[in-house]
């Protein structure tokens, strides 16, 4: 069925009546305290802290198209607190209490946001909802048990996680072939595009500067360069994620995954009641190649996954604009999960791009010699883990010894990504042997594929 590739940059803002008009642009030269590369989450909540913390600092944030263009109105409206990166790959440079540590602070996002939102009054459909990660087959049930025993065994409270056989998962979606399921408690439903504009406009209630239509063409110390002027400022924050590759020296830097979404129209209630789905749980399987779904609040189905996962040379979408094979595999994915939506038109589809550092461990930073400070590299995992980029950053900027600053994801260095065309292969590899290894295990393979093993190899994922 064909869906409607072109006008809203995603569903989220065709939801709430079309892309917003841009604000203003810089208006010329300026000073100020603090200077924010982005105007998504990530530069959003480190501007709303700053201002929450100190009112009396200038806070510019820049943006090249409006706030909440990129990621942060496209994404698939997790609020998870989840964990997903290599815990011994923090673990390598920092403690075991230190990492448990960031995974408490990772989950206690979860609270925080839904605290600013209803602080803020900004409605963005937040539901607290169970996140559910299903098995369709032997091998993807072997992953789901070992993810189950990986959190008990970083000390995961026996409250927050549960593992379901085939009879529990099924009443709580019906699931094609489903095996079991792991149950995370304690995580949220959002929509992303309405959470992004309610907190820009919090964060200019606050006081903070957002100017938009405003393209960055260089950041130094103390200087960040636009096609509208310069804004002077000792301190400095990079807050671009997946278009980090698109600045002056920063292309190989945090690699921009595709990520690409479709949406259903509205179900029945006949056809709610033969799914279930009646907690509005979010939804993602064990497959390697992975997707993510939500029930939406008028009652649609979004699915995502990575549809073409990397453009060459770091190339970004052009407005969200994807691909029709990519909409006819989301499609796919939908109908092996569900086949009881054979019948439902799609209404939409999109893409945009997620940062991913080279080692796949998300990271935030600041060097008090330059000024500078980073967040991202979130690897998909951004709309909670960006509000915890922007309470530790504002901790750094001021100055403050706390908890936050001393989590293991803080100032960690990490290797750039390999020059072009190996970038291009080894990602274009990695999900093809993934694509293979799904398929040898639906054929009946009984535990994870060697295949997937050989493609984390070769990207160190």
């Amino acid at each position: 069925m064909q869906a409607k590739i072109n006008g809203n940059i995603s569903f989220w803002y065709a939801d709430i009546g079309g892309i917003p008009t841009p604000g203003g642009p810089l208006p010329g030269d300026m000073e100020a305290d603090v200077a924010i590369v982005g105007a998504g989450y990530t530069g959003l909540w480190t501007a709303y802290y700053l201002k929450q913390a100190d009112p009396s600092l200038r806070v510019v944030l820049l943006e090249k198209e409006f706030a909440g263009f990129g990621a942060s109105g496209r994404n698939g409206g997790w609020l998870s607190g989840g964990f997903s990166w290599s815990r011994e790959k923090y673990l390598a440079a920092s403690s075991r209490q230190a990492v448990v540590s960031m995974q408490n602070a990772m989950a206690g996002t979860v609270d925080e946001v839904i605290s600013v939102a209803e602080r803020e009054n900004i409605d963005a459909d937040i539901l607290r909802v169970d996140n559910l990660t299903v098995a369709t087959n032997a091998a993807q049930w072997e992953r789901v048990k070992a993810m189950y025993a990986e959190a008990l065994e970083w000390d995961t409270p026996a409250t927050k996680v549960e593992l379901l056989d085939a009879k529990a998962a099924r009443a709580r979606i019906n699931i094609h072939n489903i095996q079991g399921a792991k149950v995370v408690h304690g995580t949220a439903r959002v929509q992303p595009a309405k959470l992004v504009r309610g907190l820009a406009e919090a964060v200019r209630r606050a006081g903070a500067e957002i100017y938009e239509q405003t393209t960055v063409t260089g950041i130094e110390k103390g200087r960040v360069t636009t096609d509208r002027g310069t804004v002077r400022a000792p301190i400095i924050i990079r807050a671009t994620e997946g278009f980090t590759a698109g600045l002056p020296g920063q292309k190989r830097n945090w690699l921009p995954l595709n990520s690409a979404q479709i949406v259903t129209e509205p179900l029945s209630d006949a056809l709610w009641e033969e799914i279930g789905w009646k907690g509005h749980e979010l939804l993602g399987d064990a497959a390697h190649a992975y997707c993510y779904a939500q029930r939406t609040r008028e009652g649609r189905i979004t699915m995502g996954g990575r549809g073409v996962p990397y453009r060459f040379n770091s190339k970004t979408d052009v407005r969200g604009q994807t691909q029709q094979a990519t909409i006819d595999q989301l499609h796919a994915i939908l109908l092996r999960l569900l086949p009881q939506t054979r019948d439902l038109r799609i209404d939409h589809a999109w893409c945009g791009v997620l940062g991913v550092p080279r080692d796949w461990c998300t990271t935030v930073g600041f060097d008090q010699r330059s000024g500078m400070g980073w967040a991202g590299g979130y690897v998909g995992l951004g709309v909670s883990t960006s509000n915890l980029s922007g309470r530790t950053l504002c901790d750094l900027v001021l100055g403050r010894d706390t908890e936050l600053v001393r989590l293991p994801w803080v100032n960690r260095a990490v290797r750039q990504w390999e020059p072009e065309p190996l970038r291009w292969l080894g990602v274009h590899s990695m999900y093809q042997l993934y694509n293979l290894a799904d398929r040898r295990e639906e054929g009946g393979l009984q535990h994870s594929s060697r295949l997937a093993t050989l493609a984390d190899k070769l990207t160190g994922h």
